[in-house]
C-alpha cells in the first residue's frame, strides 16, 4: 500500500471514528430530548389533572353550598308555616277559652291580681274587648270585691281590640300591664317561637341524617 491510500484509509477511519461518535452523541440528545419532553409533558398532564380535580373540587363544593342554602331556606320556610300553624291554633284555643265563661273569668281574675300585685296604685282601670265587657259588666263587683283588698277595678266602658283578656292600666296612664293575649304573644315570642320551632322541626345539625 502506498503513502496515498494509507492516507485515505486513515482519513476514512477517522471519518468513520467521527461519525459513530456524532451518531452516539445525536442518540444521546435524541434520548435526552424525548425524556426531558416526556418528563414536561408528564409535569403538564400533573398540573392539567391537578386544576381539573381543583376546578371539579371547586365546582361541587359551590353546588354543595348552594344546595344546602336552598335547604336551610326551605326547613326556615317549613319551620315559619308550622310555626304559625300552630299560632293559629292558639287563637283557636284561646277563642274556645273565652267561650268557656267559668274558666274564662278566673284567668282574668288572675290577671288582675297579678297587676294588683305590681302596681302600687288603688285604682286600677280595666279595658276588654266588646263582647267581654259586655258579660262581665253585670258581674263585675261580684267578681273583683275580694281580689286584692285595698285594690278598686274600674271596668272601662269603651272596649278594646283584642281576641282576650284584659289591660291594666293606672288612672293617669302612666303604668299599664298588657294581659290581652297578642300583649301576652308578643312578650313570649321568641320563647314560643323556639319552643315550637324544637319541637316540630328541630334544626339540621353537623353530621346530622336528613
Amino acid at each position: 500500500m502506498n503513502q496515498v491510500e494509507a492516507l485515505e484509509k486513515a482519513i476514512l477511519e477517522r471519518a468513520e471514528l467521527m461519525a459513530d461518535e456524532c451518531r452516539s452523541r445525536a442518540e444521546a440528545g435524541r434520548k435526552n430530548i424525548l425524556r426531558e419532553a416526556s418528563e414536561r409533558l408528564h409535569l403538564r398532564e400533573e398540573k392539567e389533572t391537578l386544576l381539573a380535580k381543583s376546578l371539579a373540587d371547586r365546582a361541587y363544593l359551590r353546588k354543595v353550598q348552594a344546595d344546602e342554602l336552598k335547604l336551610h331556606s326551605k326547613m326556615d320556610h317549613m319551620r315559619w308555616n308550622l310555626v304559625q300553624v300552630v299560632v293559629d291554633r292558639l287563637q283557636q284555643r284561646m277563642q274556645t277559652l273565652c267561650q268557656d265563661e267559668a274558666s274564662y273569668f278566673e284567668l282574668l281574675q288572675a290577671f288582675l291580681q297579678q297587676a294588683a300585685a305590681q302596681i302600687e296604685q288603688q285604682r286600677l282601670l280595666v279595658s276588654v274587648n266588646a263582647n267581654d265587657l259586655r258579660r262581665l259588666k253585670p258581674q263585675w263587683q261580684a267578681l273583683t270585691a275580694d281580689l286584692a283588698p285595698g285594690k278598686q277595678f274600674e271596668l272601662m266602658e269603651e272596649s278594646i281590640d283584642t281576641l282576650g283578656g284584659c289591660l291594666i292600666a293606672t288612672a293617669d296612664k302612666r303604668v299599664q300591664i298588657d294581659h290581652t293575649f297578642e300583649g301576652r304573644l308578643t312578650r313570649l315570642e321568641r320563647k314560643v317561637h323556639q319552643a315550637l320551632v324544637e319541637r316540630l322541626l328541630p334544626p339540621i345539625g353537623d353530621g346530622q341524617a336528613l
